[in-house]
């Protein structure tokens, strides 16, 4: 008991002792804790709704007010005609259409019925599954209100019928959607762990004493490390988009060069931030500490498998910061919808911002002393 009670004090006072991953112990569960409930949310808020009213009447205008009186629907816009409301879904500026024909009030007061067309973007099943049930919780809502005034009870047939269609995703596959999503978690983790392991692996094997002393410039040594690594998460990437082809059938219904031109750079940018880890650890066990914290918060706020829309207002700005965000919303958009590198080339700029941001930082932190 003697012996056990003195290999204990030893193990805590190396505990107590370690500045860096004493804090983590502590802040990095209550931080995950803090955060995964706010990205765990699957609730879908605001909505952007683009509205085509081609009748301009008044059952119209009180079926538009109905929507717009909701806070799950925003009107993003109104255009004249359907082709020109496609293209908002196709900019992924809003998530689902609603079109009103001309006629409808005529046919609601003539034939006692009439059909309204809805249209989500299914890139996002949850939002576009979510959203059109919402949508048909509303024109429920309004062909009662209808009853009412006709005064004809609530066994009547629904005055206001629906046809509804997917776009991108037509059949609503989970996998579609989910596939993508676990290609970027993975390169993101590889790339992440690997890299952060990197420079402090060469520390405690004591070959950074011999590196130091050559005349390696430290952006040279920065680069070689990252080379290797670069060229791995490139084949995990080929790796993944044969595997999304021919186990899963996905068709990747944009640019191959584009998809892989954002892999490329993406990769490059995760890789710097786990040289910027490697260069402030110590140890590879501080080295996985932090770099897992960093991770953690970068898949949680991403948006990869919730929308980073129902997260709060602070959130929400701080996962448009994340390169991993832009990321899957340019993966997403080029494997499933089939988008050009116009479309999603602002997803491009963040992620360059990143890549050279953490490259300059891993090299400006590397000190060459032992």
């Amino acid at each position: 008991m003697k012996t056990l009670m003195v290999v204990l004090r030893k193990e805590f006072l190396l505990i107590f002792r370690d500045k860096m991953i004493l804090p983590m112990m502590f802040v990095m569960p209550v931080v995950q804790l803090i955060l995964f409930p706010f990205a765990a949310d699957l609730d879908v808020r605001e909505l952007k709704i683009v509205m085509v009213d081609n009748d301009h009447s008044s059952y119209s205008q009180q079926l538009v007010l109905k929507i717009a009186s909701t806070d799950l629907f925003q009107i993003y816009a109104v255009p004249n005609s359907y082709t020109d409301a496609l293209r908002y879904i196709g900019k992924n500026q809003a998530d689902i259409i609603l079109q009103i024909p001309q006629g409808f009030e005529r046919d609601l007061t003539r034939e006692n019925s009439s059909e309204v067309a809805i249209a989500a973007d299914a890139v996002n099943i949850v939002k576009a599954g979510l959203g059109t049930s919402y949508l048909i919780t509303i024109i429920q809502n309004f062909n009662q209100q209808i009853r009412l005034e006709w005064n004809q009870g609530v066994k009547m047939t629904a005055p206001v019928e629906l046809e509804y269609s997917f776009w991108y995703n037509p059949f609503m596959k989970y996998r579609n959607y989910m596939v993508p999503a676990i290609l970027v978690l993975l390169m993101t983790v590889l790339s992440g762990f690997i890299s952060a392991l990197n420079i402090v692996r060469e520390k405690e094997e004591g070959t950074i004493e011999q590196i130091n002393v050559t005349p390696l410039k430290k952006w040279q040594f920065v680069l070689g490390k990252m080379i290797p690594f670069w060229l791995i998460g490139i084949f995990v990437m080929s790796l993944g988009i044969a595997i999304m082809r021919f186990v899963y059938g996905i068709h990747i219904e944009g640019s191959l060069g584009t998809l892989y031109l954002f892999g490329m750079v993406y990769i490059t940018g995760i890789l710097g931030l786990g040289l910027l880890i490697s260069t402030f650890a110590h140890t590879q066990q501080q080295s996985m500490f932090i770099s897992f914290f960093f991770i953690m918060i970068l898949i949680l706020l991403s948006g990869l498998f919730t929308n980073v829309e129902s997260m709060p207002r602070w959130a929400f700005i701080f996962s448009d910061l994340l390169p991993i965000t832009h990321f899957m919303h340019a993966v997403r958009a080029i494997v499933i919808k089939g988008s050009a590198f116009a479309d999603i080339w602002m997803d491009m700029v963040y992620i360059v911002g990143f890549s050279i941001v953490a490259i300059t930082a891993s090299v400006i932190n590397y000190h060459k002393t032992v």
